[in-house]
Parts: structure tokens; C-alpha cells; sequence
């Protein structure tokens, strides 16, 4: 287990896209941190203090950049009309937002992440025995 531990950071400005709406800019905060080296987290700016982050697997990401993927709460595939954009939904109990995103800004971004933790590398960063134990701590109480 690695005990040097660095977080990423990265702004970008993505599309809220709606039927027979003109789409809005949002600010997104991209993040990686090697503590959780399989994760990227989304923080979307939501009002004047307020962000709502998603965090989903590194791996999503990267897929949806080539491909269509995603089963769950997040899908990512490219832009079926513009080669650089992504289009990236995000499903909730209370609604569904579509965002149209910059291909080569998320890809920067992923390019990054890997050169901090390459893929194959993560479980040098994280100690399962720990994980486990914070777990069973936690379920104690």
C-alpha cells in the first residue's frame, strides 16, 4: 500500500441539454483522488454554494469515451452527431440530467489519473485490510 497520496483536480464546463430547451453551461469539478484509485467523482455546481457530486468508477470514463457503457445511474457513450463531445446521464430517484461533455477535456483528465495511478496499479494504492476493518469499525457502532 502506497501511503503518498495525491488528489487531482481539473475544471471543465459541460451542457445541460433538455428537450426543446436551449442547453445551459455548468460548471463540473473533476476529481481522482489515490485513495480510492478505481473512482473519479463529478461535482456539479448547482447554485450559488451548492455542488452535487456522482462518483463512479474511473473505468466508466474511460469506456464511454470509445463506447456506449453504463448500466446503472450513469451512462457515458460518445456523441452520436459531434465527434467531440460526450454525452454523459445521470439517473436519480428524483430525475434524470443529460450532459453533453468535451471529449479531449475528459479524456486529459483520465489521461492524467493514469500517469498518477496506471490501470492494472490501483490495489498498490489501497490497503483491503484496512478497507475491512474500517468496515467492520464501522458497522460496530
Amino acid at each position: 500500500m502506497r501511503e503518498d497520496h495525491t488528489t487531482l483536480h481539473s475544471m471543465a464546463v459541460l451542457e445541460l441539454v433538455a428537450p426543446d430547451e436551449p442547453s445551459v453551461p455548468i460548471e463540473v469539478e473533476l476529481r481522482y483522488d489515490t485513495r480510492d484509485p478505481w473512482a473519479v467523482t463529478m461535482a456539479f455546481h448547482a447554485g450559488p454554494s451548492r455542488w452535487v457530486e456522482w462518483c463512479f468508477a474511473r473505468d466508466l470514463l474511460a469506456d464511454g469515451l470509445i463506447a456506449e457503457t453504463g448500466s446503472g445511474d450513469v451512462r457515458i457513450r460518445p456523441d452520436a452527431e459531434d465527434a467531440e463531445s460526450v454525452e454523459l446521464v445521470i439517473s436519480s430517484p428524483s430525475g434524470r440530467a443529460r450532459f453533453e461533455a468535451p471529449a479531449r477535456e475528459l479524456a486529459c483528465f483520465l489521461d492524467r489519473t493514469h500517469d498518477m495511478v496506471p490501470p492494472g496499479a490501483e490495489g498498490r494504492w489501497v490497503s483491503v485490510d484496512d478497507a475491512l476493518a474500517t468496515l467492520f469499525l464501522q458497522n460496530l457502532n
